[in-house]
């Protein structure tokens, strides 16, 4: 098996496309529109399949906002230098919402940001990201 992508329900697709692409670094890699079945999914991510699991960005028309529930945790990403990254996020129109410093019980360097649409994204430091 292969990890391909995991999906997001978005708001607003372009805030989010900017907010992965602009904020975060990734690329768009594609997307595609069905107007029949009234959505449209953005593709974005540091690579592509297979080489890399993308982010599958999904906007159902007309629908702005969804519940984050409670099962949702939050989406990974590992950074050479977590301060360094959360102060570019910051500079970039970022909303950091716990600051680099080492996870409870644990000594692994570790900081939050939140998407657009109040999704969370964990930032793990890693000697080569």
């Amino acid at each position: 098996m292969l990890f391909l992508h995991t999906m997001l329900r978005v708001g607003d697709l372009q805030r989010s496309i900017d907010f992965y692409t602009r904020v975060l670094g990734m690329q768009l890699l594609r997307t595609s529109d069905n107007p029949e079945y009234q959505y449209t999914l953005a593709f974005v991510g540091y690579g592509s399949n297979p080489d890399h699991a993308e982010l599958e960005l999904t906007y159902n028309y007309g629908v702005t906002h969804y519940e984050m529930g409670t099962a949702y945790g939050h989406i990974a990403l590992g950074v050479e230098d977590v301060a360094a990254t959360c102060e570019k996020i910051k500079q970039a129109g970022g909303n950091v919402t716990r600051e680099a410093g080492p996870v409870k019980g644990g000594s692994t360097i570790i900081a939050f940001v939140t998407d657009p649409d109040g999704y969370k994204v964990e930032l793990i430091q890693r000697l080569t990201a």
